[in-house]
């Protein structure tokens, strides 16, 4: 049980993670180089054997005129010399022996040609036995002649007129030539082979990185929309490709739809809150009684709470959606100067570096708000210097660095520093919901936030966030 084309041959040619084309390409070459060799093969085989044919017809018509030409009685077998002039010469390279079986079953020569001279035809063990097997048949066989040629032989094995025990007529010739020329037509073959299958292969090479180009260019597009350079699949491809894209621009349309239900829904739950805690902030504003205090701070409290929830939801619903990307640079820069300006009576410098090209992956906004609390935090601390980098890590990724040389934090109290509503300090103004903020933001976005000591001797914040690619 394997067709459904064999198994999808090995599900798409190998194991995940290798590439498509160097998969069809090593396939391809595979088959046509064992379709070559196989045709080398069977051609040379082929060529060798049809060379062989002409020189068995060559010896059989030398063993009929041997027959022919032979006279025999019961004690006397006689062959004439004068058969063919190349047996009159000594080694010529075509012999020819007339003989009978003995009972042990070797054979008895009884005349051979001159061109033998003295020296005995080569025969396999069992020849007479294969003779007498196939009674009247030739048979053929390779051997090494006497003077060390290859030679090709045919034997036969008759009954003449006159005589009672049969004799066996053998023929050989020097078959050098047809060894050389099917080993010249074999260079040849498997030369003219090479040159073809390599011309396949470049061809099978070629075809397949143009029938797979439309698959690179589809993949250039995701990644464009996934970077924020494009918005949707705009390129026209070939049929078997086009409800690829058709499908993938539906799906973007649908993360869209879906993010913009969001945003109206969240931006609903905002208005439909932001009234009814205004009025409670109103109403207890126009009283100084003890329940008005507790009235107005918890409202306070609720409105901070519900802003800080809402800011979670839309980073969450926007997160997802490529096509956003925002300058890191123009963001710090705007932080800073925003910020030293608050801090000015403090004397709050903010030293920032980050490369022109550097992108955020993401709204303006939510750079705002998360490089905004660290950078406030790191001012509110410090002695009068903080200092932000930012920079690409080369995988999809940025780091921004904001560090201060304020009293730091103990490493023990860094993990609770990141909880919802903690204050290391009570006497320093704030909601105490800064660094959770940064914290859950990043982590909708899929980052990393982390605190650690900084050489400035402060506190040192690491925010991993996805970059956007030119």
């Amino acid at each position: 049980m394997t067709p459904r084309p064999f198994r999808d041959v090995g599900r798409y040619f190998g194991r995940p993670g290798r590439s498509l084309t160097r998969r069809l390409v090593w396939l391809a070459s595979a088959w046509i180089v064992l379709a070559l060799l196989l045709t080398g093969a069977v051609l040379t085989s082929q060529f060798q054997e049809s060379g062989l044919r002409r020189l068995g017809g060559v010896l059989n018509t030398t063993i009929d005129n041997l027959i022919v030409a032979t006279t025999a009685t019961e004690n006397t077998v006689v062959t004439p010399q004068i058969l063919d002039q190349r047996t009159l010469n000594e080694f010529s390279g075509k012999y020819w022996v007339v003989g009978e079986p003995r009972d042990d079953g070797s054979l008895r020569v009884l005349t051979r040609s001159t061109s033998l001279w003295d020296a005995d035809m080569p025969a396999p063990d069992s020849l007479i036995e294969r003779l007498e097997a196939g009674f009247g048949d030739s048979i053929s066989y390779n051997a090494v002649g006497p003077v060390g040629e290859p030679l090709r032989i045919a034997a036969t094995m008759k009954r003449l007129p006159g005589r009672s025990t049969p004799v066996v007529f053998i023929a050989a010739i020097d078959r050098s030539n047809i060894d050389a020329d099917t080993r010249q037509f074999a260079a040849f073959t498997w030369a003219a082979l090479g040159l073809l299958g390599a011309g396949l292969v470049l061809a099978v090479f070629i075809q397949v990185r143009i029938g797979l180009r439309p698959l690179y260019d589809l993949r250039t597009e995701i990644a464009d929309v996934r970077k924020g350079r494009a918005t949707r699949i705009e390129r026209a491809y070939p049929i078997e490709i086009a409800p690829l894209a058709e499908q993938m621009n539906k799906l973007l349309a649908h993360n869209q739809e879906t993010v913009e239900r969001q945003r109206t829904h969240v931006g609903n739950l905002a208005h439909a809150l932001k009234n009814p805690l205004s009025v409670l902030l109103a109403e207890a504003g126009e009283r100084s009684d003890p329940l008005s205090d507790v009235v107005r701070r918890q409202s306070e409290a609720m409105r901070s709470q519900v802003e800080h929830h809402l800011r979670r939801a839309r980073a969450a619903a926007r997160a997802g959606i490529s096509g956003e990307r925002t300058p890191v640079g123009e963001v710090i820069d705007e932080m800073a100067v925003m910020l030293e300006r608050v801090f000015q009576s403090k004397g709050v410098e903010i030293d920032w570096r980050a490369p022109d090209e550097l992108a955020f992956r993401g709204e303006r906004q939510d750079l705002q708000e998360l490089l905004g609390n660290l950078m406030e935090n790191a001012c509110k601390w410090s002695k009068g210097r903080v200092r932000v980098s930012a920079g690409a890590t080369g995988l999809g990724q940025m780091v921004v660095v904001v560090e201060d040389d304020g009293p730091g934090l103990p490493e023990d109290q860094r993990e609770a520093a990141l909880a919802r509503g903690a204050r290391m300090d009570e006497a320093t103004p704030g909601t105490g919901l800064g660094l959770s903020i940064v914290e859950e933001l990043t982590r909708a976005y899929q980052g990393r936030f982390s605190l650690a000591a900084s050489e400035m001797g402060g506190l040192k914040a690491v925010l991993e966030l996805p970059s956007a690619e030119l």
